[in-house]
């Protein structure tokens, strides 16, 4: 069968391969379409294979609130370029409308939830791996629903962090607003009782032993470190924080003047622990002038 350039266009559409590879496809397949993509996506499944132990610490993270349930996603791929190429976008929309929909328990049953276009999330990430030519990974999820008389609000900082935040009592709007507060002082908890024992301790040793070398008498230098130590809990709780939009408040007087409660947030940056390659160009470029 000949392979016609509106048949190599119609196969460039539905894949997004390039035209080489689309027209050896054909050739292979005698014109056959249909099998031509079948073909093409079991290659694509095998370039991801091969991509997977690449690193994807860039991305973009997508938040959905509906009905007083909210969700965070976050994609990774290998370069901020292909973060913003317009198949990555769809594909990550299309994952956080996924979870939205479909509520799966964990990343692992996500990949073989179906969208609503149809393939699983898996087969989706796939075909779009071959598109882009990065390793692509849905790296985690976050659900939260409001129970009765609770309100769940989310802020978005570009396409980079992300915040759900539960509150009890409020408004969605107050609830944004502490979302937003989140995004930009990264606490580490909503209260003091819930910072971790072992960091209050590590924090606590570091004061004594600078309030050592005061040379202070012990009462004195035991006045010292818990004064540092209620200022470090201030510092990294979301109540004890000064409210961005008015420093003059905390969080936690912000939160009591309109009658709610803090519950629950979650704050996702992209690539967040991901340890990054870091490209040294110049070694690059002097073992490539070496080898020539």
């Amino acid at each position: 069968m000949a392979i016609t350039a509106s048949l190599v266009k119609e196969l460039r559409e539905r894949t997004g391969a390039g035209m080489m590879e689309c027209k050896k496809m054909l050739t292979q397949t005698d014109g056959d379409i249909e099998l031509a993509i079948e073909e093409m996506r079991k290659n694509g499944a095998a370039q991801a294979d091969k991509k997977a132990g690449r690193i994807a610490a860039e991305g973009t993270i997508v938040t959905l609130v509906e009905g007083g349930k909210g969700v965070a996603v976050e994609v990774n791929s290998e370069t901020d370029f292909s973060a913003k190429d317009e198949f990555f976008v769809a594909f990550a929309n299309q994952v956080a409308q996924t979870v939205l929909v479909n509520s799966p328990s964990d990343v692992e049953a996500l990949a073989t939830t179906a969208t609503a276009e149809g393939p699983t999330v898996e087969e989706a990430r796939q075909t779009l791996i071959q598109k882009i030519g990065e390793n692509i990974t849905v790296r985690r999820f976050q659900i939260m629903e409001a129970g009765d008389g609770e309100v769940v609000g989310a802020y978005q900082h570009g396409n980079t962090i992300s915040v759900l935040t539960r509150l009890s009592g409020g408004s969605e709007g107050l609830a944004k607003d502490v979302s937003m507060h989140i995004a930009a002082s990264r606490p580490v908890c909503v209260s003091a009782d819930e910072v971790p024992a072992e960091l209050l301790a590590k924090e606590r040793e570091i004061y004594a032993a600078q309030a050592a070398d005061s040379g202070k008498p012990p009462e004195i230098m035991e006045k010292m470190v818990d004064g540092r130590v209620r200022k470090y809990l201030n510092e990294v709780t979301l109540l004890g924080q000064a409210f961005v939009k008015d420093p003059d408040v905390t969080v936690e007087k912000l939160l009591k003047s309109a009658g709610a409660d803090c519950k629950q947030f979650v704050r996702y940056e992209v690539g967040e622990g991901i340890e990054k390659k870091e490209d040294d160009f110049v070694s690059e470029v002097m073992a490539q002038a070496g080898k020539a």
